[in-house]
């Protein structure tokens, strides 16, 4: 009887509750206005639903007549260049100024406008043509011995396919020498990011070491053209290298360090050989490129023969930068702890 009293208490309290919950549902669907139909309620939901439409379709005409304005605009510098004839095709081409970025304007020390878009005045040098050209780093240890060996060994098909045909040599030497400083500034780079520390300068110093090796392809370029079997050929070299030197250095960065070094020294052995052909008259000592004249501040009645001297300069100091890298990690350190060479370019 204890449980029937509790039960019959229970409902006497949640009845009243329940009731009026239900009256309240009633009232409300009473007072809702039909979706569908001819009643305001619909119609009012209609119209918020158009007007929203409505906006957004304002919104998308307004972004395509902002996109169809900046392509009217680069049209209608693109036809005012083609109407100028023949005077604006020689000018260097001019790009739609609708994102606000425009060329800027550099001049020479001597006042004259700048016409190299691949280096700056600022980045222009006088190599030290006095650096010592004989330094060899004699093979030690086992990893000294494999770096020197596999430098020997790569010499020998080159040796056979170019002969003392040394523009297109130097032209071919070039495209493998700037891989090295490319590779090793980005592994470098991405370690930085992932330790969060710094590179003590490293990372600049083998990235100048990748775009000099490349300018000294651009100068080349203008003395002896490349056929099409070279330029074959430097596709599967420079594809193999890149690799083959990026797995090197992940596993031993003193390894792929003392690997350059002794390729800068067999570079500075071939732009010796060049030195002599050109010296014997074998080689006829044309006029030095402009971009070479600019790049390394020579005079204006520069040679071949005076690229050939500045450029085996440049190959003798990162022949002792990378021996010097290879020899800081030899001694158990890092790159990091020790200050790059930054003072050459």
């Amino acid at each position: 009887m204890g449980s029937r009293a509790a039960g019959s208490v229970l409902l006497r309290h949640l009845c009243p509750r329940v009731s009026s919950s239900t009256s309240a549902a009633a009232h409300a669907h009473a007072q809702r206005p039909p979706l569908a139909g001819a009643g305001g309620g619909g119609v009012a939901l209609w119209a918020r639903l158009l007007s929203t439409s409505a906006a957004a379709a304002k919104e998308e005409a307004a972004a395509s007549k902002e996109n169809t304005g900046s392509t009217a605009a680069a049209k209608a510098e693109a036809t005012k260049a083609a109407k100028e004839g023949p005077a604006s095709a020689t000018a260097s081409p001019v790009a739609s100024s609708y994102w606000g970025i425009e060329a800027s304007k550099l001049a020479s020390k001597d006042g004259v406008e700048w016409k190299w878009s691949c280096f700056r005045p600022w980045e222009t040098y006088s190599p030290d043509t006095t650096i010592d050209l004989k330094k060899h780093h004699e093979p030690k240890v086992l990893l000294d011995k494999v770096a020197y060996w596999t430098v020997k060994a790569l010499r020998v098909p080159t040796d056979i396919f170019f002969q003392r045909r040394y523009g297109c040599r130097a032209m071919m030497l070039e495209t493998v020498a700037a891989v090295p400083g490319m590779v090793g500034g980005m592994l470098l780079h991405l370690r930085s990011l992932r330790r969060f520390e710094h590179s003590g300068g490293w990372i600049r110093a083998l990235l100048e070491e990748a775009e000099n090796e490349r300018m000294h392809l651009m100068t080349f370029m203008e003395v002896a053209k490349p056929r099409w079997y070279e330029r074959a050929l430097v596709l599967a070299v420079q594809g193999v290298f890149f690799n083959a030197y990026f797995l090197g250095y992940l596993l031993s960065p003193k390894l792929a360090h003392r690997v350059v070094g002794y390729l800068e020294e067999e570079a500075i052995h071939s732009y010796t050989e060049y030195l002599k052909d050109i010296e014997a008259g074998k080689i006829e000592n044309v006029p030095a490129p402009p971009i070479a004249i600019d790049y390394w501040r020579l005079p204006a009645g520069a040679t071949l023969k005076d690229v050939v001297v500045v450029v085996r300069a440049d190959e003798a100091h990162h022949r002792d930068v990378n021996h010097f890298a290879s020899d800081v990690h030899f001694q158990g350190m890092d790159l990091k702890d020790i200050p790059a060479p930054l003072d050459y370019h």
